[in-house]
């Protein structure tokens, strides 16, 4: 793999990093400021949350497996 690539990869993986950030703090915000009022919005921001952090760890995966690192 070359570095070109290895560097696309890892930015994907800061991406999808910060993106599961975002959908963290959403959560976090949900749980402390609005519920028990805002139950219903409760699994749909989960779900994005969940989402979000498993594209994290599939482009993290292949991030260390093309560079030679153990996950």
């Amino acid at each position: 793999m070359t570095d070109e690539e290895l560097k696309k990869l890892e930015k994907e993986v800061k991406k999808n990093k910060r993106l599961a950030s975002e959908k963290a703090m959403e959560l976090h915000d949900l749980i402390e400021d609005r519920l028990p009022d805002a139950y219903a919005e409760l699994p749909g921001i989960a779900q994005a949350t969940y989402d979000a952090c498993a594209a994290w760890d599939e482009a993290n995966k292949k991030f260390l497996a093309a560079s030679g690192e153990v996950a």
